[in-house]
């Protein structure tokens, strides 16, 4: 295993890949993130809310060993941050940019979902209600964004739920066609349940296809989505419990299945029954020798990155395999994964060294 660091400033805050996407073509590949300012507070996330976060992406051309770094090259409403309102003060949100002309608008279609150089990034402003989501897409290995393009909630939400809090994970079914798994918000207005939407029109329009999972008591958010066929969909989803007084609930991931092109999914098995204090979302990928692998940070002690793996297209799951521990505290994870041509696998996330350090983007290149 190569550990390498993809960005790091010292009293910098960088974080949460999960939330943005990493994508890959031979051995170029592209990772975004946030950047905003450290500070310790004494709270989960040692980071400055008075400052803006502000997205980055980063590309390496070697198959992850080198990284070069640059502001996201599209448009953002109000040039504000995507994807973490909810970690700065409320004059710094996105949300306050979203109606006009700077803001989401409608999708014009004609999007080319199987070009050979095409990306897609989901945002959102919130995670509760009113939260609002968005996407965008590229056809140049994301040197340029088009969006901001609307996801409508009166679209995508049948039910009248209060929200769409949308991280980026989509499957890519044909020119036409493009699935997305996206978090809603619950009818009491606080996050989340996870529910798949599709395109057939060239991203014109998004409709609602199913729920993926059951309204939960806690929360199931952050899907990673896979197809193994034309009809059998995986989708691995974080979950929490609910929070009650000052004990820490109970975080996992658990994986649901569909047989019939999503339209109906039922749960299939838990491969993590405990991801740590606060949890983290997976990842799932299908390598090129048909294993299945999820990799997610794991926020107790060693506090790690740790990856497992199915040989039996999900159903049952090895032990974890460590790809880097000995993080100096649990503010760590978020990764993205993706398989280069040549097998090695690219696991993106957010790191620290110690508690009061920086935080900043690392991978582990690794074979399986």
């Amino acid at each position: 295993m190569q550990q390498v660091t993809i960005y790091r400033e010292p009293g910098r805050y960088a974080g949460w890949p999960a939330n943005y996407g990493i994508w890959s073509w031979g051995q170029e590949v592209v990772v975004g993130y946030v950047v905003g300012h450290f500070q310790q507070n004494g709270t989960f996330h040692a980071r400055d809310m008075s400052r803006p976060f502000l997205i980055y992406q980063s590309r390496s051309l070697d198959g992850g060993k080198r990284w070069d770094v640059q502001p996201f090259p599209g448009k953002t409403p109000g040039g504000r941050g995507l994807s973490a309102d909810e970690h700065m003060n409320e004059e710094l949100w996105v949300a306050n940019h979203l109606d006009g002309p700077e803001g989401p608008q409608p999708s014009p279609g004609n999007i080319d979902f199987g070009h050979p150089d095409f990306a897609l990034m989901c945002a959102r402003s919130n995670l509760h209600a009113g939260s609002r989501s968005w996407f965008y897409v590229s056809t140049d290995r994301c040197r340029t964004w088009q969006g901001p393009y609307d996801l409508p909630m009166s679209q995508l939400l049948p039910s009248g739920e209060p929200g769409i809090a949308a991280r980026t994970d989509y499957l890519v079914d044909d020119r036409h066609t493009c699935t997305l798994f996206l978090t809603a918000v619950k009818s009491n207005g606080r996050e989340g349940s996870v529910f798949c939407a599709r395109t057939h029109d060239d991203g014109k329009n998004f409709d609602f296809v199913s729920w993926v999972t059951p309204e939960p008591e806690g929360y199931t958010i952050m899907p990673a989505g896979l197809r193994l066929s034309p009809s059998r969909l995986l989708c691995a989803v974080r979950c929490s419990d609910p929070r009650s007084g000052a004990a820490r609930p109970l975080c996992w991931l658990d994986l649901y299945a569909s047989q019939d092109n999503g339209a109906t999914w039922h749960f299939f098995n838990r491969p993590v029954p405990d991801a740590g204090a606060g949890g983290n979302p997976p990842t799932l990928t299908q390598l090129q020798d048909g294993r299945l692998l999820i990799t997610y940070g794991f926020r107790n002690q060693p506090f790690a990155i740790l990856a497992i793996l199915s040989e039996d297209a999900g159903a049952t799951w090895s032990a974890p395999v460590t790809l880097r521990q000995g993080a100096g505290n649990h503010d760590i994870g978020y990764p993205r994964t993706t398989q280069l041509q040549d097998g090695t696998v690219v696991t993106a996330y957010y790191w620290n060294d110690s508690a009061d350090g920086e935080r900043y983007i690392a991978a582990t290149l690794w074979k399986p």
